[in-house]
């Protein structure tokens, strides 16, 4: 298996709840077809350098994943047919693969902490 980053832009009127339809839908392609996501993290709405489609901003996803390369055609085919995508960019990742599992499992730990430990509310007596 090869290790890829693929990185798009979403239209910035999908926000909330469609936009992270759409990104589990296009982690459902990828784990459809036995692709392994290390990394799937959302940058938000930014300023896009030029214009796209008469849009000047859009939300960025970029997803790191391990797959054969033959996932990569239908994956890309996916992201060409959806009209809310304005561009897309799949390359080979060259990065530190193992930084960025550990970097993952610490962002699940944090967050399976936080769900498990809400905050205790401290009260004092004044006197």
């Amino acid at each position: 298996m090869r290790t890829y980053e693929s990185l798009y832009i979403v239209h910035p009127e999908v926000v909330g709840d469609e936009l992270t339809a759409m990104v589990d839908k296009f982690q459902e392609i990828l784990t459809g077809q036995q692709a392994e996501i290390l990394k799937l993290d959302n940058w938000g709405v930014r300023k896009l350098a030029y214009p796209i489609a008469k849009q000047g901003r859009g939300s960025y996803v970029q997803v790191i994943f391990q797959a054969e390369p033959q996932v990569i055609a239908e994956y890309e085919r996916r992201l060409r047919l959806d009209e809310k995508i304005l561009r897309f960019l799949t390359v080979l990742f060259d990065g530190d693969i193992e930084a960025v599992k550990q970097e993952e499992e610490v962002a699940e730990e944090t967050e399976a902490a936080a769900d498990v430990a809400p905050e205790e509310e401290t009260t004092e007596d004044a006197e």
